[in-house]
């Protein structure tokens, strides 16, 4: 069978409508028992049959943070879900799962918030109040985002029959590089898993620490993958397309990817600052780039 039709088939197999609904399906209902187990654990601990000193494990709120974690893994395959289908979706998909993450925090810092008028002298009440501005403000420029990628849609959708041939080629290679993302992703979900399984049974406090740190666990390392997968499509754009704005603006992609990296060993103000950086410079190079391929679109009507 040509590689052609293999690839296609093969994509299907893995990454279908139907495969990602039946995962998330899956994820929701790992999701509901890992908040039941995670609310078992508090009141447990509340009522003294365990002891965990943490305040992750006292207060219910922070319970909610545990289902999250299940469901950024199903963000992630959604991410490579969409990477076949657009970059720019694909890098929507990112900013979306760093939010996510920025979310979940905000139910671990609710278990360490104390109210009283020393509330920015607090560091644990201070941190809180900065991840609820960065997730607000992340969600307006991802829409800001997503309104960009239709105006660009539509912007280029007289050159698509032109370059019709090159855009299969790019389709095709996003496809395998989704196709090889797919094992990866539950390998490293698998990994983690184990890899906490084991600090726990050998150190129990330092296991529910890792935890609540889980980051460090998962996404720290995938997001390394993702820069690989992030300079690949880059350098195989140059293929495809040698348009200056085009090859800036899948550098700033890459600048963006990098940027969000870097912001899961960054702690406090720096990291949300760096978030917050990443995305809205990837807002900012779409936005840019939109205005050159509007400018080069007029100048061969």
């Amino acid at each position: 069978m040509e590689k052609s039709k293999v690839i296609p088939k093969l994509f299907n197999i893995l990454l279908s409508e139907k495969r990602k609904e039946e995962l998330e399906k899956v994820t929701l209902v790992i999701a509901i028992v890992s908040y039941l187990i995670h609310l078992l654990i508090i009141f447990l601990n509340i009522q003294g049959v365990i002891e965990i000193e943490q305040k992750f494990f006292k207060n219910p709120i922070a319970a909610i943070y545990t289902p999250f974690s299940f469901i950024l893994i199903f963000e992630v395959f959604l991410l490579v879900y969409y990477l076949p289908k657009s970059i720019t979706a694909y890098i929507g998909k990112q900013y979306e799962i760093i939010t996510l993450i920025v979310i979940r925090k905000i139910f671990k810092d609710l278990a360490y918030v104390e109210l009283d008028s020393n509330w920015f002298q607090n560091q644990d009440d201070l941190q809180f109040t900065i991840d609820v501005l960065t997730s607000l403000i992340l969600f307006f420029v991802i829409y800001l985002f997503y309104r960009a990628i239709r105006k660009r849609d539509y912007v280029s959708i007289n050159k698509l029959n032109d370059k019709g041939k090159n855009i299969r080629k790019f389709v095709l290679l996003k496809q395998i590089l989704a196709i090889i993302l797919v094992p990866i992703l539950f390998v490293f979900a698998f990994y983690s898993l184990i890899n906490w399984g084991v600090i726990t049974a050998n150190d129990y406090s330092n296991g529910i620490l890792e935890f609540s740190n889980i980051n460090n666990v998962f996404f720290d390392e995938f997001f390394n993958i993702l820069i690989i997968i992030d300079v690949l499509l880059l350098l195989a754009s140059f293929f495809y397309s040698d348009k200056f704005y085009k090859i800036i603006r899948n550098s700033g992609f890459v600048i963006s990817t990098i940027l969000i990296k870097i912001s899961f060993s960054s702690v406090g103000l720096a990291g949300n600052v760096l978030i917050i950086s990443s995305v809205l410079f990837g807002y900012l190079i779409l936005i840019i780039h939109n205005l050159y391929e509007e400018n080069a679109l007029s100048n061969e009507s």
